[in-house]
């Protein structure tokens, strides 16, 4: 970085800015912003089993949260019952345990599908959450082409960093590309899929590393969908982003807008998309997990506040704050409601959404966003002659440079070259925190007595002929969406879904990269 920076600095202005909401969105994707609607305020939640979630959702609803964002845990995202014995020690820890549509239910007991949009992070298991979301909607009357929300979706992403994945990336492609086919034609409202740089971030990566990579997994989606005979324009604008927000302010607002823009020019000049709104990019931010500290955590509103801003001032279209405990543990109400009121403060009180990208034109930002977009660009451009992002993947190019950001990053800090503070500087004695959320591990107990009573009761010949029915189009060219609704309805538990596809497309073993 220079001390000072010019309009010496800046190059092809005109050309790479326009205006909001025209073409390549470096400002924005719609021409009013925030003047016309402020950000979904989004709290991702999610704790123990369906009933207490649903006691939070609808708390979180009436302190003015505007939209849901659902944690599942661990066995459900990686298709597993509670009385699974992989499940022991983990049911309900990291978000809600759903077995069967009977969870789902209680989930959004008395929450109208008509009139709320639901995120949902899931992956691998992404098409049996979203069958039962739409089952949800029928026993409420909803026709599916009214429902609204996000699955995340995005397997690519978990090879990379996270590791929730279950079958092989070709099997995994081929669930995500009849996503967007059947999601095209019966329920066109919902975003198939969040493109997701956060969790790459999280796991060490740079700004520019997130950008490119992020990016790079969209190109390999969309590359698929055609592959599979779509139109690029009859899915490309359900198409949705997830974007992490770090502590440097200016440096993300300028991720954020060269995200627009190199995105905008991949879909017109790579895909030739004619659609406009297959040239947005769309996201959802999320504060940065990762740069949370145990130590000091009412440090954290003030880390979260910043991350904020800088998600405002860069557009996003949706946004999760992290509360200030959650270096620590699940979040408590109060932790939960000061996160959300940060986000309030911001639209209402800061004036920061009282004008459409209001830091553009600032020399520095606009030479930042150049300069991120020109780096993220050689990733892609070695991402290509790889052989595309699964080619990446599988030969670790895209885990050995996080890790080596990862560490980088961490030697850093230790050697105080980059300032955490409460952590590296500034620390102070404490004492043991107090009144943290924890998860009753008894509740699992809870889960496998409720889903023996649904086995019981269900019509196990109805279950076994759907989950065939299932065998047979994961076996063929059918696209499987509407089988697994059938499977859905009937009944049939996440893992017994989740495991007549395990044993047609086996389970992805990954490989140790040096």
């Amino acid at each position: 970085m220079k001390d000072l920076y010019t309009d010496c600095d800046v190059k092809d202005y005109e050309q790479n800015l326009s205006y909001p909401g025209q073409y390549p969105f470096t400002r924005g994707p719609y021409p009013t912003m925030y003047r016309g609607q402020f950000w979904t305020m989004r709290q991702y939640a999610g704790f123990g089993t369906a009933k207490e979630s649903n006691e939070r959702y609808k708390y979180l609803l009436k302190q003015g949260q505007t939209g849901l964002s659902v944690a599942f845990d661990l066995p459900t995202q990686i298709g597993y019952d509670s009385d699974s014995p992989m499940s022991e020690g983990e049911v309900g820890k990291v978000g809600v345990a759903i077995d069967t549509i009977d969870d789902m239910e209680t989930l959004f007991k008395d929450i109208p599908l008509d009139k709320v949009s639901t995120s949902m992070t899931i992956n691998a298991t992404a098409f049996i959450l979203l069958a039962m979301y739409i089952v949800v909607g029928k026993k409420q009357g909803v026709d599916k082409k009214l429902l609204r929300g996000t699955i995340q979706n995005d397997i690519l992403k978990e090879y990379i960093a996270r590791g929730t994945y279950i079958y092989p990336p070709k099997p995994s492609m081929r669930i995500i590309t009849d996503i967007f086919e059947y999601c095209s034609k019966e329920v066109p409202k919902w975003n198939t899929i969040s493109i997701s740089g956060y969790h790459i971030r999280e796991a060490g990566s740079t700004a520019v590393q997130e950008v490119a990579f992020t990016l790079a997994n969209g190109i390999e989606y969309v590359k698929s969908a055609i592959e599979k005979g779509l139109n690029v324009d009859d899915f490309a604008g359900r198409l949705s982003f997830f974007f992490n927000a770090h502590n440097d302010i200016l440096e993300e607002v300028a991720k954020f807008r060269a995200a627009r823009r190199m995105w905008a020019k991949i879909m017109k000049e790579r895909f030739h998309a004619k659609n406009e709104r297959s040239q947005m990019l769309r996201f959802h931010t999320q504060t940065g997990g990762s740069t949370l500290t145990a130590q000091q955590p009412e440090n954290n509103i003030i880390r979260v506040t910043l991350q904020a801003l800088a998600a405002v001032l860069g557009g996003t279209q949706s946004l999760h704050t992290n509360s200030m405990d959650e270096a620590l543990a699940l979040p408590t109400e109060k932790s939960v409601r000061i996160a959300l009121r940060t986000q309030q403060i911001i639209a209402y009180e800061s004036g920061v959404a009282n004008v459409v990208d209001p830091l553009g034109g600032s020399y520095y930002i606009e030479s930042l966003t150049d300069t991120i977009e020109e780096k993220a660009w050689e990733y892609i451009n070695k991402i290509d002659e790889l052989g595309g992002m699964v080619a990446a993947i599988e030969q670790g190019f895209v885990q050995k440079e996080i890790q080596d950001s990862a560490y980088q990053y961490q030697m850093d800090i230790e050697n105080k070259e980059r300032i955490i503070v409460g952590v590296n500087s500034f620390q102070i004695e404490e004492e043991p925190p107090k009144d943290l959320l924890k998860v009753d591990p008894s509740l699992r107990f809870e889960q496998i007595k409720n889903l023996q009573r649904i086995k019981s009761q269900r019509d196990n010949e109805k279950v076994l002929k759907s989950l065939n029915l299932l065998k047979e189009a994961a076996r063929s060219d059918q696209n499987i969406m509407p089988v697994v609704i059938e499977c859905v309805e009937n009944y049939a538990t996440l893992q017994e879904i989740a495991d007549t596809l395990r044993q047609e497309f086996g389970e992805y073993k990954e490989s140790v990269i040096i």
